[in-house]
């Protein structure tokens, strides 16, 4: 199995680099699929969206993407809802929690359809909006397995016009927080698999390398393309496992 998660790492981290993701997105369902059941899956991609954002977010700082300001706000409510999500990961039972990361899903789905314009003002909104933004995220995502950095991008895009780009850097760097702050909630909770979550960490790092290197070659359109077609496929792997168990 140590080889299966290594192989595993790197296609996740390729994506998490390229797409500014945590990972848990696609590594859930790939873990599920592997035979993990969704609590534990759950406890693995937490443990790898570490690895996977901090490596991340170094490399986008030096590429000159990542700006610190406004993320770092956002990202400290993410970390304070984050660390209450192991409350709700120990009381709400597998099903529910596969059908919160379907919807959650959907929605990443739909917002792909609308088209983001450029803006050349970026909007500054109060301290404590952007505080409240992260903490909702955070409280959401992690419960789900997930770093928050597909809900946190179209905020930026959308409602703040920030360059897609720069906001899938800062959805990264989100990350950082939403997932070292998910550990210490789930440690605390008994739900981790650190053996399993460690390697497909560090395996995550060569494909989050590769995943930026890709992401500064393409341009935008076809990066949002194929940011669809991937949560289409996600999509569907999570409505016949949702259909089968019913």
């Amino acid at each position: 199995m140590v080889i299966e998660l290594g192989i595993v790492g790197v296609f996740v981290g390729i994506l998490s680099g390229f797409f500014g993701i945590g990972g848990g997105t696609i590594l859930v369902p790939i873990l599920l699929f592997l035979g993990y059941d969704m609590k534990t899956a759950i406890g693995i991609s937490v443990i790898q969206m570490v690895f996977s954002s901090v490596y991340g977010s170094y490399l986008n700082f030096k590429k000159g993407t990542l700006d610190l300001t406004m993320v770092l706000i956002i990202g400290l409510g993410g970390f304070v809802g984050a660390f209450l999500s192991a409350m709700v990961v120990s009381k709400v039972d597998a099903f529910t929690l596969e059908m919160l990361f379907f919807t959650f899903v959907i929605f990443a789905l739909a917002r792909m359809y609308v088209k983001t314009e450029q803006y050349d003002t970026v909007i500054e909104p109060h301290p404590v909006l952007l505080f409240s933004i992260g903490s909702v995220i955070g409280l959401f995502s992690i419960s789900i397995g997930v770093g928050g950095s597909i809900l946190l991008v179209p905020i930026l895009v959308g409602f703040l016009h920030v360059n897609l780009k720069n906001a899938i850097s800062a959805g990264l760097f989100f990350v950082v927080f939403s997932s070292v702050s998910g550990v210490i909630g789930l440690s605390l909770a008994r739900v981790l698999d650190y053996e399993s979550g460690i390697i497909v960490g560090m395996a995550s790092l060569l494909g989050v390398f590769i995943g930026i290197f890709l992401k500064h070659k393409v341009e935008d359109d076809l990066q949002k393309r194929l940011l669809l077609l991937f949560y289409i496929v996600v999509a569907l792997y999570i409505f016949i496992r949702l259909v089968g168990n019913e």
